[in-house]
């Protein structure tokens, strides 16, 4: 099985004043650093947002026209894989306690499913999580349909496991007070 994964680090973070996000330092490194950590067991990894330097390898991608919204963003990602995966995994770069072993539970919780999610505290699904390539295709808008298109509305016809978080996994960075309160 191949899993490639996606982050999505080009969104215009208007709760952050507009702070590339993926710049953000958080423990010294940044949070484009904390997700490619995160996604180190993926055969590829496609970063959707400006090309910057990083310690680990990725491809970057921007969706046409920028900010479009993560399925756009997910959309373009997958698009610009070198190889057909089978699983597809997506990560916001805003979420720094999503680690590896994170990952390899979403891939345990999607076995005889079309995928399965992260959720925060309170049960609300996160952008991290992992589809099975196949129906990723099969559920995909044409271009014109991607634009702004919510992420809930391409996975609502998926049979989706919801993985409750360890610790604070699923906590994201939505806005600076978020960042403090790391």
């Amino acid at each position: 099985m191949t899993f490639a994964a996606i982050v999505l680090a080009g969104g215009r973070a208007v709760r952050m004043d507009g702070a590339d996000k993926a710049a953000v330092e958080h423990d010294g490194r940044t949070l484009l650093e904390h997700a490619l950590e995160a996604l180190v067991d993926a055969d590829e990894v496609v970063v959707v947002g400006e090309p910057v330097p990083t310690t680990r390898p990725a491809t970057f991608a921007r969706e046409e026209p920028r900010y479009g919204g993560p399925v756009a963003a997910l959309l373009t990602g997958y698009d610009a894989l070198v190889r057909p995966p089978s699983v597809v995994g997506v990560l916001a770069v805003d979420m720094p306690w999503v680690t590896p072993a994170t990952f390899r539970r979403l891939r345990d919780a999607a076995a005889g499913r079309d995928g399965a999610f992260l959720t925060d505290a309170d049960g609300r699904r996160q952008l991290a999580g992992v589809v099975d390539a196949r129906r990723l295709d099969a559920v995909r808008p044409d271009l014109e349909g991607q634009h702004g298109m919510p992420f809930r509305a391409l996975l609502a016809g998926l049979d989706l496991a919801l993985v409750a978080p360890e610790g604070d996994e699923g906590r994201d960075v939505d806005t600076w007070a978020d960042l403090r309160d790391l």
